[in-house]
């Protein structure tokens, strides 16, 4: 089995979404409220050992220009800390880290919502994990070679 952490980095708070074990689906998982940098890597850290996390994928905000700007350096630079994180704790499994294009994801995931005729209100508390979800689900739908013989 094999199971992705997908991640909407923010600075205020960060977007968890899960893989089914089979790779097929991504599902909202949780959102991290960031205090402290170090308290996000604990609470991510503990999601990817109890959940047995093989990929760890960020999504990574290119510019609509296809160029990677500030944001994208900014994601870049957390997932290098958060590997540190994750080695310096011996983590295991440690995860391997990868990113896809998000550029849309959190308009896309907003969208979704909308359509569920959600409150504004309700949509802020989930919009994160949804976007996480919804940016996993075009990593899985692009890597689905990943899966196949993953199902003992």
């Amino acid at each position: 089995m094999l199971r992705i952490l997908g991640i909407d980095y923010g600075e205020k708070r960060i977007g968890l979404a899960l893989s089914d074990p089979f790779g097929w689906t991504a599902q909202p998982f949780s959102t991290v409220a960031v205090k402290t940098e170090r308290q996000a890597f604990a609470e991510i850290e503990s999601v990817i050992r109890e959940y047995e996390v093989s990929i760890v994928v960020l999504g990574l905000p290119i510019q609509m220009n296809g160029i990677e700007g500030i944001q994208a350096e900014k994601v870049r630079k957390f997932a290098a800390r958060l590997a540190a994180f994750l080695q310096k704790n011996a983590c295991e499994p440690m995860p391997k880290i990868d990113f896809i294009d998000e550029r849309l994801s959190t308009a896309g995931a907003e969208r979704v919502l909308i359509e569920a005729d959600l409150s504004r209100r309700h949509r802020r508390q989930v919009i994160d994990k949804q976007a996480a979800s919804f940016m996993l689900q075009g990593y899985l739908d692009l890597h689905r070679e990943l899966f196949v013989g993953n199902y003992d």
